[in-house]
């Protein structure tokens, strides 16, 4: 059942209540169904952890985090999906996004050698910015939308085997 996978990987809330970048939100975080994994508050959870996994700014997970207050969907998980881009998939998963801006806008993808300068980044963001950005907000987009609906599918589909194996029983 996800629930329980979900459950098992999760931190206690106590923990997550006083992180440090957390703390800024104070009682907003007492707010129970950012704790609770119910077919609310998860489906929701990866669609703002999923989109925010996309967005290329520093602080995801305190932007993630302010989401899932927001849109009252479980915190844990919102914030844990941001670690689909890591420093190991992060440049595969930008030039990705990158190709899909480049298409959407009509431009050639141009190659590009990454530089870790501050004059690389001022030159490059008028050139491969605009794709860039265009891709990663289509594909958090999309991220959201394909995570969400699987993720309730897939809710509803062990409440229905579990009431299924209960008859039977």
């Amino acid at each position: 059942m996800p629930k329980k996978l979900i459950k098992r990987f999760m931190p206690h809330p106590d923990a997550l209540k006083d992180h440090k970048h957390l703390k800024m939100f104070g009682t907003l975080l007492h707010k129970p169904n950012l704790w609770h994994l119910n077919r609310r508050s998860a489906p929701g959870a990866f669609a703002v952890g999923l989109f925010m996994a996309w967005m290329p700014m520093p602080f995801q997970m305190v932007a993630a985090a302010a989401l899932a207050i927001f849109f009252n969907v479980n915190l844990p998980v919102s914030v844990a999906l941001v670690w689909i881009t890591n420093p190991v998939t992060m440049p595969f998963l930008f030039y990705i996004a990158y190709q899909v801006g480049a298409r959407l806008l009509g431009h050639t993808p141009q190659p590009f050698a990454f530089e870790a300068s501050w004059q690389w980044l001022e030159s490059s963001l008028a050139t491969i910015g605009p794709p860039f950005m265009l891709g990663c907000l289509v594909l958090g987009v999309i991220s959201a939308i394909v995570g969400f609906f699987v993720i309730s599918n897939l809710w509803k589909y062990s409440v229905l085997f579990k009431w299924k194996n209960r008859a039977t029983r």
